[in-house]
């Protein structure tokens, strides 16, 4: 055989080898004593996950940190929603994210969460100033911004941000409650307001003026706080000097404790004292600021106290306790963050039923407009969730409760704003 003939067989060898002389896997032979019906097929990829997946964010660091539980609740929650079979069939996957309640922050998380993510809505992100960062960006966007941890006016506006729809009472009519009560108990008191300086403070402070009245020339002085500021000493120590006996106090839990700590120690204690809602929780604001130095101050409430030894009976908060137990022990009882995050998340799950297994980010937005009297575990009596397209407030009617020294305890019927 000559080089050339020696070259051709050789290639013909390769081509043979690469080409298809050896059959392709599938098409192998049987095995033998096997007929070629019982070979097994080769394994299909496995099914795409059925899935929701939502966004967050949240500050789990930052001057707000103490409201991160709200979203580890909620990650807790949808695991135990999960463990039982999820939403049609579908798992919930919550995306959570740390803005360090910084609007910039949020901006970023969220771009991440939309465009990266691709997440069928925001559910809850926390913050007056981080959502307005946002609201823009979201309903240009088509995506939900669901639920929203905050009580300002601008997230009912249905006409003008369809997208966007809060949780929490409106700060308005919380103030409202407050200006009715000083106004029956205390006409001619001398009223000293803290607040935070953004549309959240603003908010609360208008509806208190609102509620007085022609009476709102009583608020002798107002002081408010940036939450970049270290600490309100000053702005408390401002306040007393107005020799105001009534103080409204408008913060954020850590600012709250401060504020209600530097009231008492300065000597500064006035005849009656309000704790917003969002700043009254027990665990993170009475007991770091000392349970003394808080009795007799007010608050508004729409959910039951895990305290209040009158709901041990309640088949609802066993259950509630059972699941802190089970999903997350490291939630405490004390903090109405907690029980708040909780009705929050069985909102979310109401609506995603609602769906009726189309989870779109526009069929999320119709059904979260679409709420019929739901009264999630924990609410109080004769409170319950209405929402339409042209209502967007979940709750027009709270509860003006005292705190005695241990828990905060409800005066009288239910009250609505103006």
């Amino acid at each position: 055989m000559n080089i050339t003939l020696q070259r051709f067989t050789g290639l013909l060898i390769t081509a043979l080898a690469v080409t298809g002389c050896n059959k392709p896997a599938e098409e192998a032979a049987p095995e033998p004593g096997k007929a070629a019906e019982e070979q097994k097929a080769p394994e299909a990829p496995p099914p795409a996950a059925k899935e929701i997946k939502l966004g967050q964010t949240m500050p789990y660091s930052g001057p707000a940190s103490a409201y991160g539980t709200i979203g580890k609740l909620h990650s807790a929650y949808f695991k135990k929603i999960n463990e039982e079979g999820g939403i049609d069939g579908y798992k919930i996957n919550l995306i959570s994210l740390d803005d360090g309640y910084s609007p910039p922050k949020t901006v970023e998380q969220v771009r991440k969460l939309v465009e990266e993510e691709q997440v069928v809505a925001v559910f809850s992100p926390l913050g007056t100033a981080t959502n307005s960062a946002i609201q823009k960006y979201l309903n240009t966007k088509k995506v939900p911004q669901l639920f929203v941890s905050s009580g300002a006016t601008k997230w009912g506006d249905p006409a003008n941000f369809p997208w966007t729809i809060g949780f929490n009472p409106s700060y308005k009519l919380e103030g409202q409650i407050y200006g009715k009560h000083i106004l029956a108990t205390n006409p001619k008191a001398k009223i000293a307001v803290l607040y935070q300086n953004d549309d959240y403070g603003k908010d609360l402070l208008e509806g208190l003026k609102e509620g007085l009245g022609a009476s709102a020339k009583n608020i002798v002085k107002e002081a408010s706080y940036e939450t970049s500021d270290p600490t309100v000493d000053s702005q408390v120590i401002a306040l007393k000097g107005s020799k105001a006996d009534t103080f409204v106090n408008i913060t954020t839990p850590k600012f709250a404790a401060q504020a209600v700590r530097k009231a008492y120690d300065s000597g500064w204690k006035p005849k009656t004292h309000y704790l917003n809602n969002v700043g009254a929780s027990i665990g993170s604001v009475i007991k770091p600021a000392g349970p003394e130095k808080a009795k007799g101050a007010y608050t508004v409430q729409y959910y039951q106290d895990p305290l209040d030894t009158q709901y041990d009976s309640n088949p609802a908060m066993a259950k509630y306790k059972e699941f802190l137990k089970k999903y997350y022990p490291e939630g405490a009882l004390d903090d109405g963050s907690n029980v708040y995050a909780y009705i929050e998340a069985q909102t979310l799950v109401q609506v995603l039923k609602q769906c009726a297994g189309n989870f779109t980010s526009e069929n999320i937005k119709t059904q979260a407009a679409s709420l019929k009297d739901f009264k999630p575990d924990l609410l109080l009596e004769g409170i319950a969730i209405n929402t339409s397209d042209k209502d967007y407030f979940l709750f027009d009617q709270l509860s003006l409760s005292k705190f005695d020294g241990t828990i905060y305890k409800p005066e009288g019927a239910l009250i609505k704003g103006n």
